[in-house]
């Protein structure tokens, strides 16, 4: 899988201004064109193709990947972005392949070589740029566009985090096989680039089971080991706090005990969509009543199964600072609490 033999590959600069022209509507996603990516990456269209055909495993389904319809192809070609390419030489010959971000980042574990992995950081962070500016500048944007982009960004991180952790886990099975083979990339080396397409200010991290974790995938995977209910204690919630939740196993009974305080609340149009959106999460809020500083999940709460984790940072914030997560085992002494959490009224959030 090595990049193509050129006499010289000319490097794209990536930039957000590069990015919105090359960043397409299709099927309610944000897509890139395989010829823009060929192009960002070095290779000859054809040969980019080829890399994707020879690990298509990795693109099943269209969150992935799809392949433009003729209707799509139309308005491709009446796109401004597009005609403007088009009018230096370039014209749809073929029904062309579309990326979702997701998609890219799969791209990042197939493509090689140093120009690659340039490339993959840069387009890694430019997406995150992109996203920092809309979420830094909320009022510019509808509450329910920010809440699916929030929902995206989140799945994104977890993506990434579960193929980092993938590869690592396949290394030792694979060892002995790709020491004979000197042209193949080992799951070593695919673990150790995906750590680099992430520094101090591109992912957000806390500590978790003596180990440094996504912030995002470390609270999405204590929620799902939930049996019956889970109860979240944090005064500053927000969309992230539902993001986390939405892959809850189906019936775990959800409450969140919150003042909803601090800037960036979260607010009765977020809370409104999300429900439509996730109409199987049976989630319901209340009132802490002012009187918690610290943050506390509560899983299956009067059961055999009952577990309480101590949370160093608010779930909205998801880490952006290096924090911890850590499980409190004398989970008796927190009976009396959560028995006046459960008396006390309904939070109302603003509209």
């Amino acid at each position: 899988m090595a990049e193509d033999k050129k006499e010289e590959i000319k490097i794209i600069e990536i930039n957000e201004e590069y990015m919105k022209d090359r960043l397409y509507v299709f099927r309610g996603r944000k897509v890139m064109l395989d010829t823009d990516l060929a192009e960002i990456y070095g290779y000859e269209t054809k040969n980019f193709k080829r890399q994707v055909k020879n690990n298509i495993a990795k693109f099943e389904g269209d969150d992935f990947m799809f392949e433009l319809n003729d209707e799509e192809v139309e308005e491709l070609s009446r796109c401004k972005n597009f005609t403007l390419k088009a009018s230096r030489g370039s014209n749809i010959k073929y029904k062309p392949y579309v990326f979702t971000e997701q998609g890219v980042y799969m791209l990042m574990t197939v493509l090689r070589g140093e120009l690659a992995i340039q490339q993959s950081r840069a387009l890694v962070k430019t997406f995150k740029r992109m996203k920092d500016y809309i979420l830094e500048n909320r009022d510019l944007i509808g509450q329910r566009e920010l809440l699916q982009l929030s929902m995206e960004t989140a799945n994104n991180r977890i993506e990434i985090s579960k193929i980092n952790s993938d590869m690592i886990s396949l290394e030792k099975q694979i060892s002995d096989v790709a020491e004979g083979l000197k042209d193949v990339v080992t799951k070593s080396e695919l673990a150790d680039m995906m750590n680099s397409f992430i520094s101090d200010d591109d992912e957000k991290w806390l500590m978790f089971n003596a180990k440094f974790s996504s912030a995002d995938e470390v609270y999405e995977s204590i929620y799902r080991q939930a049996k019956s209910s889970i109860y979240v204690v944090d005064n500053y919630i927000g969309l992230r706090t539902l993001v986390h939740l939405k892959n809850s196993p189906t019936g775990v009974n959800i409450i969140l005990f919150s003042d909803n305080v601090g800037n960036n609340k979260l607010h009765n149009i977020e809370y409104t969509d999300f429900r439509k959106e996730y109409p199987t999460v049976k989630l319901s809020m209340k009132k802490t009543g002012g009187i918690f500083h610290d943050r506390f999940i509560v899983l299956d709460y009067g059961t055999a199964d009952e577990r309480v984790f101590l949370c160093g940072a608010s779930s909205k914030d998801a880490g952006a600072r290096i924090t911890s997560i850590v499980e409190d085992y004398g989970i008796a002494k927190y009976n009396s609490v959560i028995v006046g959490l459960l008396k006390n009224s309904p939070l109302v959030l603003p509209k």
